[in-house]
């Protein structure tokens, strides 16, 4: 009676424990994390009696927690792809809404220029035209600005989120590295602590979503994590910590050290996954060349344009002046450097010169000096490198469009800066010019017929060949002075009938300075050079011109070529400014001009594309690592979840079960009962 007793007890005791763990499942169906437990039982030791080894009930052996480090594994990195997609879509769609929108993308505001440039070049002298291609070209310099701002307002938040979420990531390291502790001592005493180790795993995953984590899971049922390329971010019961810093090569943009004791490491390439990895991914494949690019553009206009204008003459007979701010103000060319902490002159830095910007790229470069006067430079989009060069030659050496030369302090070996010839230009770009009348529209030399010709050639109206260089003041001013002093040259017609026809280039005072041939009746381009010793006035520097002689003049037929004086009605400046939206001004490779490059409206347009393509991949990328991740959650949930109708009949199952073992106590004491009784 003793031994059925006894067997009753264990019974109770099992179910009891049972209808307990069962308990616990279903008020934590909703706990995160959460996994189900089950109870394990076996029998006692069996008692050898005459007729044999006799069962003495059960015993509860464990309590196992339903779990798969496979399934739980996939959920970690499913959660980190995901946040690391979610992260990177949300800030592309802001930037693709920003460039591709009809009020706030650049393209448009190019096509206004343009089209009031049409408007103006019908009528050269309207003011009021002139006024409209004004108040656009400042209206464009605005849309540049604020394209700008909105791309350094994203690189500011990047910074704040980095910021805010390395707290996070420190403050779960420092809870995971608890429960390492707690765990280890709990599990010393030959059972699992199942809640704790659910709480460690939830605290896993949710840290998967800020960075993408590395786990290894030790003898003692600690946790060692691993972030960057293996750094310990947790191992055992110490945590190390993560900090976000001004960058070294661009204080405006934060960088990621790891901490670990006084040692530090910068790791912000390393990183991958969680929201951390899509901020920086985005900031580095997206954010970065969208501002270098518009930045391109924007230098490409104020160049192009300007420097269109300055070959042309006002309204007023003066040659034109830029548009738009100066492509190398000196308030601008030392903030295209910025140098590297731990420099040896504190107060040393560059001058970054924009020397061509059709050959302009869209990338930053790294100057690291070999001397106190050589340097190398290394194209960081492709590790493209160039030098070594001496700071002290001048003319300054050249790269990608780009010169550079000593702003301040001195050099030494070791001393590196960052070089970002693009980055700022479109918060710096401004229109200038406030009135009409200095709009250059008319071309600098014009072409008359003598009334006297009888036959009936033609000449077109000179293009100017010699460039004005709106950068050299004393070339521009020498160039100037030669086109406006430049006595009338004559082209005077030989004597015709023949397959070919000779002519005579004349100064005024009747001298031939140049001879050639024509072919009557056909299209007749010829290149005229004006000496420096065409003057009085002086002629400070020889320039060539060129025009078209059609038709079939006679003999002594003679045109003219002089000064543009009163070119009021002139609007052939202002045709090649117009022609400025078509023409391939952007990313010439200057080995082969002819079959690469691209224009203003293109430029801006593969920009667009490229954000608007990266956009829509990362949509797909999004939906695709969504339901990767529901399923492996559906996955890990399938095992280790509780469903309230299996623990309901577990509940019904195991009350049966506790009744019954009651019941064996029952039937136990009624037979003692009986016994006693019978004595």
């Amino acid at each position: 009676m003793a031994d059925l007793l006894n067997i009753g007890l264990s019974g109770l005791s099992a179910n009891k424990t049972s209808l307990a763990v069962t308990g616990h499942n279903i008020v934590n169906v909703n706990t995160p994390g959460f996994s189900r437990q089950e109870t394990i039982q076996a029998t006692r030791i069996p008692q050898f009696s005459g007729a044999g080894y006799i069962g003495s009930g059960t015993t509860l052996v464990d309590v196992r927690r339903i779990y798969n480090e496979f399934l739980n594994t996939q959920v970690r990195s499913s959660t980190a792809l995901n946040s690391d997609t979610q992260s990177y879509l949300g800030q592309i769609n802001q930037l693709d809404s920003l460039l591709a929108g009809s009020t706030t993308g650049v393209n448009p505001g190019l096509q206004k220029v343009f089209a009031a440039l049409q408007t103006a070049a019908e009528d050269p002298a309207n003011i009021p035209a002139r006024q409209l291609a004004l108040s656009e070209a400042e209206g464009l310099a605005k849309r540049f600005n604020t394209v700008y701002d909105r791309l350094y307002e994203q690189n500011s938040f990047i910074n704040k989120q980095m910021s805010a979420v390395t707290d996070q990531i420190n403050q779960l390291a420092g809870s995971i590295a608890g429960y390492n502790e707690a765990i280890a001592v709990a599990a010393s005493n030959g059972q699992q602590p199942n809640d704790l180790l659910d709480a460690r795993e939830e605290a896993v995953r949710k840290l998967s979503t800020f960075i993408g984590v590395t786990v290894v899971t030790q003898d003692d049922s600690s946790y060692n994590l691993f972030v960057g390329s293996g750094q310990p971010l947790v191992v055992g019961r110490q945590a190390s910590r993560l900090e976000v810093v001004p960058g070294l090569s661009d204080p405006l943009r934060s960088e990621v050290q790891f901490v670990s004791g006084n040692a530090r490491q910068g790791i912000t390439s390393l990183i991958s996954g969680g929201e951390m990895g899509g901020l920086i991914r985005y900031r580095e494949d997206v954010l970065d060349t969208a501002l270098n690019s518009v930045g391109r553009l924007a230098l490409a206009v104020t160049d192009q344009v300007n420097r269109q204008l300055g070959q042309g003459l006002d309204l007023n007979g003066q040659f034109g002046n830029g548009l738009f701010r100066d492509l190398n103000d000196p308030l601008l060319i030392g903030q295209r450097s910025l140098a590297r902490v731990g420099n040896s002159d504190t107060t040393a830095n560059l001058n970054v010169l924009i020397e061509d910007t059709t050959q302009l790229t869209t990338s930053d470069y790294e100057v690291e000096f070999t001397s106190a006067t050589d340097y190398t430079v290394r194209r960081v989009s492709d590790g493209t490198s160039f030098g070594p060069f001496d700071i002290t030659v001048v003319p300054a050496a050249e790269f990608d469009g780009v010169s550079l030369n000593v702003a301040s302090g001195t050099f030494a070996a070791g001393d590196r800066f960052r070089v970002m010839p693009t980055r700022n230009a479109g918060e710096y770009i401004r229109a200038d010019m406030k009135r009409p009348e200095e709009l250059a529209f008319a071309a600098p030399l014009k072409s008359q017929t003598s009334p006297a010709n009888i036959g009936t050639g033609m000449i077109s109206q000179p293009t100017l060949l010699t460039e004005i260089d709106i950068y050299d003041p004393v070339a521009q001013a020498n160039l100037e002075t030669s086109l406006r002093n430049a006595p009338p040259l004559r082209i005077v017609m030989g004597a015709g009938g023949g397959a070919t026809q000779g002519y005579d280039v004349v100064d005024i005072n009747g001298n031939v300075i140049d001879t050639g041939v024509i072919v009557p009746g056909q299209n007749n381009k010829l290149t005229i050079t004006v000496p420096a010793t065409a003057g009085p006035p002086a002629v400070p520097v020889p320039f060539d011109y060129e025009v078209a002689i059609s038709g079939r003049p006679q003999g002594g037929d003679n045109f003219s070529v002089s000064f543009n004086t009163n070119g009021v009605s002139d609007n052939r400046n202002a045709l090649k400014l117009i022609d400025l939206q078509n023409r391939t001004t952007i990313g010439i490779n200057p080995l082969a001009p002819a079959t690469t490059g691209s224009s203003f409206t293109d430029a801006y347009g593969d920009l667009v594309e490229r954000v608007g393509t990266l956009t829509s991949q990362a949509r797909v990328d999004g939906e695709a690592t969504g339901s990767i991740l529901k399923q492996a959650t559906n996955n890990r949930d399938s095992v280790s979840a509780v469903n309230l109708d299996e623990e309901a009949a577990k509940l019904i199952q195991f009350e049966q079960y506790y009744q019954a073992s009651a019941q064996i106590i029952q039937v136990a004491r009624s037979l003692f009962d009986t016994l006693i009784n019978t004595f």
